[in-house]
């Protein structure tokens, strides 16, 4: 993947003398004792990351801990104190007056958490707010902002007024606005956290939707760990300035860089982070169904399993076969096509663990987890899914004891 934008030892300090202040950090002075020492704040120091092209990059954190300082950094709102931030490969820090509008114009746009709507104006009117800042005329302006209207699901509404809109529907609004420059990158800081908890579901939803549609690099700043993992490429966690770790949710759960990485995640619900491609595991054998209900008994009887699932030369899922219809194919001269149940339940790859349990629980055979054109890529047995939300250790080794046995 292309490294789209790269943070590098950014780091930015409020105050009048804000150089002055690095040394005390560097020295392990706590971001309270500079407060107190010198009446400067330490919004972010020394942070290190790259972000790449195309992915949603989430960075969270407690209030106080710097991700909304660091990403109004990105657009150069904030000017970092020092540091470089290479978007393109290209230093913004170092961009002239010129080039910061330009930059702002084009490659870069944000989405406020509270909307930042203009009330007097139209929904059209707010999404083709900043093409009529760049001069397009009226028919150009009408049919970007329109397009957009149409992608974020505000078509009909075109003519309401802020204040006649839901609070989703409102950041839809921003949304589309924030989109109608076709900007590489999108900062949305912290844009769903004024919204009720049905609504801002539906809005991650909707920003999943968009992202697979548009495929732009989003950079989106959350307080909130489910929200982070649940939208999110790649995790950063920061505290108190610093950042404290980055990577996939999997790795932050799975492999936490100190104990606040563990404290932070510990509440998180797993069912909703991991997705069937974490969890699922190789069958242990698959028979193609050219190969004959013969083939498919010594495959079972070598394995020690009582079904076994049946593909064709494409290793496409065609369905499941057990120990007994074999044997009574076998007996009553059938072929596999005639015996093999089809009726098995299948999983994508991307799809979340909190969303395959019912599929999991209601059958007596694993789950298959299958591609696109229905290609086998592996199973989920229940204690998959039981092991994946189980956290402590201790209550692991019982998985395998309140779990009925599965074969395949």
């Amino acid at each position: 993947m292309t490294v789209k934008l790269k943070v590098e030892n950014v780091t930015k300090i409020f105050g009048p003398r804000p150089k002055k202040v690095i040394p005390l950090i560097e020295k392990g002075a706590s971001k309270r004792e500079i407060l107190d020492k010198t009446g400067h704040t330490v919004g972010v120091y020394n942070a290190n990351m790259e972000i790449m092209e195309g992915e949603t990059f989430v960075i969270m954190g407690l209030s106080g801990s710097g991700k909304s300082t660091l990403i109004r950094c990105f657009n150069l709102l904030n000017k970092p104190t020092s540091g470089a931030i290479y978007v393109d490969g290209e230093n913004i820090v170092s961009y002239n007056k010129e080039q910061l509008k330009f930059f702002r114009q084009k490659k870069i746009a944000m989405v406020f958490q509270h909307f930042g709507l203009f009330s007097h104006r139209t929904v059209m009117e707010n999404i083709e707010y900043g093409l009529e800042v760049r001069g397009l005329s009226k028919n150009e302006r009408r049919e970007i902002a329109q397009k957009h209207i149409d992608t974020v699901g505000l078509k009909g509404y075109e003519n309401q007024y802020p204040d006649e809109l839901s609070g989703g529907m409102r950041q839809r609004v921003g949304i589309a606005r924030a989109l109608t420059n076709d900007p590489d990158i999108l900062l949305m800081d912290e844009p769903f956290s004024a919204l009720d908890p049905l609504i801002r579901r539906e809005m991650q939803l909707e920003l999943l939707d968009i992202q697979t549609r548009l495929q732009k690099t989003i950079i989106f700043i959350t307080h909130d760990v489910n929200e982070a993992f649940r939208i999110g490429d790649r995790v950063a966690v920061m505290k108190d300035g610093n950042v404290e770790q980055v990577g996939t949710p999997e790795d932050l759960l799975e492999s936490p860089a100190n104990d606040y990485i563990v404290e932070f995640t510990r509440e998180i619900d797993r069912s909703k982070v991991l997705q069937a491609e974490n969890i699922m595991s190789k069958p242990l054998s698959i028979v193609n169904s050219k190969d004959g209900l013969h083939v498919a008994i010594k495959n079972m009887e070598e394995h020690g399993i009582s079904s076994v699932f049946i593909t064709n030369r494409e290793r496409q899922l065609l369905g499941l076969v057990t120990i007994d219809q074999a044997i009574d194919g076998v007996k009553n001269r059938k072929t596999i096509d005639e015996v093999m149940s089809t009726d098995v339940r299948t999983a994508y790859p991307e799809e979340y663990v909190q969303d395959i349990i019912p599929r999991v629980l209601d059958s007596k055979y694993p789950l298959v987890v299958v591609d696109e054109i229905n290609r086998i890529k592996g199973i989920i047995l229940r204690v998959h899914v039981l092991s994946s939300i189980i956290s402590n250790s201790s209550e692991d080794q019982d998985v395998e004891a309140i779990t009925p046995a599965e074969t395949v």
